[in-house]
């Protein structure tokens, strides 16, 4: 009866749900609590559940489950209180994926801090990306592999048993005492994971957190397929692609954007591409340089994502350190860059360095030309001998029209590899994706790259792919579109109040094709203290943003994303993309994204009402 109930409310969501569910990539920030994602959505679904009250309306109204897409959704929230309700579990214990290998890495991570020993268990085949050896010998991970007939037959374990299956059914998965993590896999779309049981309840929020960090949750088509499939819909089938053309079609385009010749790769958010990066390197120096130090060289202050995975890395392996490299507000990047590469050089360590240009919040440009110099220096070790030379790993989502990796470009003489968030400008925010791809000097270093990138199953999606294939190759268009609107309304503002700090990128950078269209605004205070002056900015940072929202709600939207097709978007760094950054590195100010089709006279309009209201 009870299970009826279920499979017949969601069918009946599944044809009322807003379409938003299943187009944004990234949700409204003021119908989200942080703190409560997921579990606020969830508990006034329950409601309408027991309500049974499936309408459209009620439904738009819902929370924001997650900020971002890929950390989990509306689709996603709604399978996995799915199948908690089918197998009498709580919903936070089931965690859906669009990778089918990471969820196992997620527990053999915990169980890497715990010390406490793993045995993966699994019927038929594992999934054909799952590297034992590389995932031992790279990430550090240890575990027994054992394969049964059935689940029956999973043998007694002092430790933490895994199953992993293939199975045709959705809904109903009876899991014994024996199995405290079931992960189901779906060959077209990725995978469930179920803990079992009080005694696995502590490895929810880091799962989870590897989910946020290291790859993405099962996409909105993957998981609505998976839906269908659960209420009888549809069937398992496999439909026909074009996977592998557009494919072609998107290395080709990323290619000619980037005038770079090397290996091209795509993934399924940046920061799995970012993850990829991360791991190849970190392979690749325990090949070529057996024994020395690895040391990541991060901005504090840069996007939290950035920053939070690259100290989660660092924490799974002794040798690995992560160094700050100071790159904002009145730091300047390339004196940081030698300062810190003379450090690493007395070590006799491997330096790879992640940074932003233009940064990000303040979009602020480095001298390329003093740039190349630091990261071209040969510098020497204490015994004296040749230290080794770094490689760049430039994050290019503000900018991916500048050429940085071509033969005759300004880093050609640096390994260098760019990679860029395919949310923003590549997809103009229809999906995650994200790809990469290096210079000449630092071509051979995509194989390792892309080795990772597949054995965390993180490859783009069929769709994201098609999404990719479509927009890129007006991408460079939009970017000059939004920019020349962006400097428009920086010069109104500049005009209008120009005792607020502006960061933006001068007239002289544009002209080199840096033509971001995000600038940050230091809204002007007052007070008598600096905690009071801080206080009132804060207060008219909100007030600033509730006005754009409510006045123009069709364009002006409080949102983290940039590179938009339409519309304008508005957000405070420190409280969202900042949001694992250190309090003391975070920035409370306005950062403003436009796109080159919304009503620029009008937010000029609303803008100019806001500060004759000061």
């Amino acid at each position: 009866m009870q299970e009826n109930k279920v499979l017949n409310y969601i069918k009946d969501v599944l044809e009322n749900m807003p379409n938003d569910w299943l187009r944004l990539t990234t949700h409204r920030l003021d119908i989200y609590n942080e703190s409560l994602a997921k579990t606020e959505f969830l508990e006034q679904f329950e409601n309408l559940f027991n309500e049974n009250n499936s309408e459209n309306v009620v439904l738009s109204e819902l929370p924001t489950a997650y900020d971002y897409i890929r950390l989990g959704h509306p689709l996603s929230s709604v399978l996995e209180w799915g199948i908690a309700k089918l197998n009498n579990l709580d919903s936070k214990s089931v965690i859906s994926f669009s990778s089918k290998t990471v969820p196992v890495l997620a527990v053999l991570r915990k169980n890497l801090f715990e010390k406490k020993n793993t045995q993966i268990v699994y019927t038929d085949e594992l999934p054909e990306t799952f590297d034992a050896e590389v995932i031992k010998k790279v990430y550090g991970y240890d575990f027994e592999l054992k394969k049964v007939n059935a689940i029956e037959e999973i043998p007694v374990f002092d430790g933490t048993t895994i199953f992993m299956t293939q199975q045709e059914t959705v809904s109903c998965f009876n899991l014994p005492e024996s199995v405290d993590f079931l992960i189901n896999t779906y060959p077209q779309f990725g995978s469930i994971l179920l803990a079992n049981g009080e005694k696995n309840a502590t490895y929810v929020s880091e799962i989870q957190h590897v989910r946020r960090r290291e790859t993405i949750a099962m996409t909105p088509a993957n998981t609505l397929a998976v839906l269908n499939i659960l209420v009888g819909n549809t069937s398992f089938e496999n439909k026909v692609s074009d996977f592998a053309r557009n494919k072609a079609s998107v290395i080709n385009s990323i290619k000619e954007i980037t005038t770079a010749n090397s290996k091209a790769v795509v993934g399924s958010s940046g920061l799995s591409i970012q993850y990829a990066i991360m791991m190849g390197l970190v392979d690749h120096a325990m090949e070529n340089h057996a024994g020395k130090k690895i040391r990541f060289v991060v901005p504090p202050n840069c996007y939290g994502g950035t920053n939070d995975q690259a100290r989660r890395v660092a924490a799974c392996n002794p040798d690995i350190e992560v160094m700050d490299l100071p790159v904002d507000g009145g730091q300047d990047m390339v004196q940081s860059i030698d300062v810190v590469l003379e450090k690493i050089a007395q070590e006799d360590a491997v330096p790879y360095i992640i940074a932003e240009i233009p940064t990000n919040p303040r979009v602020e440009v480095p001298n390329l030309e003093k740039l190349k110099e630091a990261l071209s220096k040969e510098r020497k070790t204490a015994n004296g001998e040749t230290a080794i030379d770094p490689v760049f790993v430039l994050d290019q989502t503000f900018c991916p029209n500048v050429h940085f990796l071509g033969d005759n470009d300004i880093l050609s003489a640096v390994r260098t590899i760019a990679y860029v968030s395919g949310s923003k400008f590549p997809s103009g925010g229809l999906c995650t994706a994200g790809y990469s791809i290096a210079n000449t000097k630092a071509a051979s270093l995509m194989d390792k790259i892309e080795k990772h990138l597949h054995l965390c199953d993180n490859e783009a999606t069929d769709l994201q792919m098609e999404i990719l294939a479509k927009q890129l190759p007006s991408m460079n268009q939009r970017i000059h579109d939004a920019y020349v609107y962006t400097r428009d309304f920086v010069t109104f503002v500049e005009e209008n109040l120009p005792g607020a700090k502006i960061n933006f990128v001068s007239e002289e950078l544009a002209a080199q094709d840096f033509t971001p269209s995000v600038f940050s605004l230091d809204l002007p205070t007052k007070g008598d203290t600096e905690e009071e002056r801080e206080a009132y900015k804060r207060e008219l940072n909100l007030k600033l943003i509730n006005m754009m929202i409510s006045e123009i709600p069709n364009e002006s939207k409080f949102c983290v994303s940039y590179g938009q097709l339409k519309g304008c978007y508005w957000t405070i760094p420190a409280t969202s993309t900042q949001g694992t950054t250190k309090e003391g590195d975070k920035d409370y100010i306005v950062r403003v994204a436009l796109s080159g089709n919304m009503d620029l006279d009008l937010h000029k309009k609303v803008f100019l009402d806001f500060v004759k209201g000061l």
